[in-house]
């Protein structure tokens, strides 16, 4: 038995627990893992996230934040910190993607996304963004646009971009962001899309919503979790229903700038869509996680739909001059390390 499952199983000892009843769950693409504890009677679901990698802290605090606000996240039943260990709430399997793969009504499960979205944006700034959270500033805008150009074209170029290539990317980015800067300030969960949104059955209105995996909440541009769930890495989102969508969102939260909030959602997009390209290729490249390379081609279509945006216009000629098609493509799983 290695150093990490003792210390899991004297943990789950303790809250009364052993490790007979506890059954992995699906991974994901960070270093936690997580289990699922069942005895016929109880449930719960087991947190573990080495704290060399990861701050459960985060996620503890942020859970309850949103819970104070009357949100479906996970209810912390006991957590070590140190140890990276959580015991939360299970929500159990039905994600808004099984649901939706089961057949679900696509507009009733985003529209109450959107919902959720809509409210937390309606907040005042001081009750919507919980004390100590970091600001989404350009700094970490940048260096996760960064993860492009240092993991994605390494591996479809086999080798590194010259610095002055990067810099020139860098320097177009930098000409963009302060239109994202000029926005008001929320909370901003980061990874708001239906692979991390539950519906829990027998909660009524936005508790219906089960939110998981916010443990990276910033403090942000309002347009950007409304554009994480709408430009879906992982999904094809049809164009109808991103319209209804926006629509239903303006609706609830009537905006004082409409062109800037729609700019703003197109820049972030872009920006995300530079970032997810090149986690999947690390993810691949690093951790030989290799199932993310299938979503690449989507996220590259994503991408350049974004980049014909005016204001975007200095990112787009970056692009066109110094990632041609041929290199717009997932990278072989067999792609060195960077």
């Amino acid at each position: 038995m290695t150093d990490r499952s003792s210390l899991i199983a004297e943990y789950v000892a303790a809250n009364g627990w052993n490790t007979s009843q506890l059954r992995p769950l699906a991974m994901d693409a960070s270093f936690r893992n997580y289990y699922r504890l069942s005895d016929g009677h109880r449930r719960m679901v087991l947190m573990d996230a080495p704290p060399s990698h990861e701050d459960v802290g985060a996620f503890v605090r942020i859970a309850r934040h949103l819970r104070s606000l009357g949100l479906s996240a996970p209810a912390i039943h006991a957590a070590d910190v140190d140890a990276g260990l959580v015991l939360l709430e299970d929500f159990g399997d039905e994600t808004f993607t099984r649901r939706l793969a089961a057949g679900a009504d696509e507009y009733a499960l985003y529209a109450l996304a959107v919902d959720v979205l809509a409210y937390i944006h309606r907040l005042p700034a001081d009750r919507a963004i919980p004390p100590g959270l970091p600001p989404y500033d350009s700094g970490r805008l940048l260096e996760e646009a960064l993860i492009l150009v240092d993991w994605h074209l390494p591996a479809v170029l086999s080798g590194r971009l010259p610095p002055a290539v990067r810099e020139s990317y860098v320097a177009a980015w930098e000409a963009v962001l302060p239109l994202v800067l000029a926005q008001p300030p929320t909370l901003v969960l980061r990874d708001f899309h239906v692979d991390n949104l539950m519906l829990l059955d027998g909660r009524k209105g936005l508790a219906a919503c089960g939110l998981l995996d916010f443990q990276d909440a910033v403090v942000g541009p309002a347009p950007y979790d409304l554009m994480s769930l709408l430009e879906d890495a992982r999904r094809d989102v049809a164009a109808p229903l991103r319209r209804q969508m926006l629509a239903r969102y303006r609706d609830a939260l009537p905006l004082d700038e409409p062109k800037a909030f729609a700019t703003v959602y197109t820049i972030l997009a872009a920006q995300r869509h530079a970032k997810v390209i090149g986690i999947f290729s690390r993810l691949s490249c690093r951790d030989k996680k290799h199932g993310y390379l299938v979503h690449i081609p989507r996220v590259w279509r994503l991408l350049e739909s974004a980049l014909t945006h005016p204001a975007l216009t200095p990112v787009a000629r970056w692009f066109a001059r110094h990632v041609p098609q041929a290199y717009r493509v997932a990278p072989a799983p067999e792609a060195m390390t960077p």
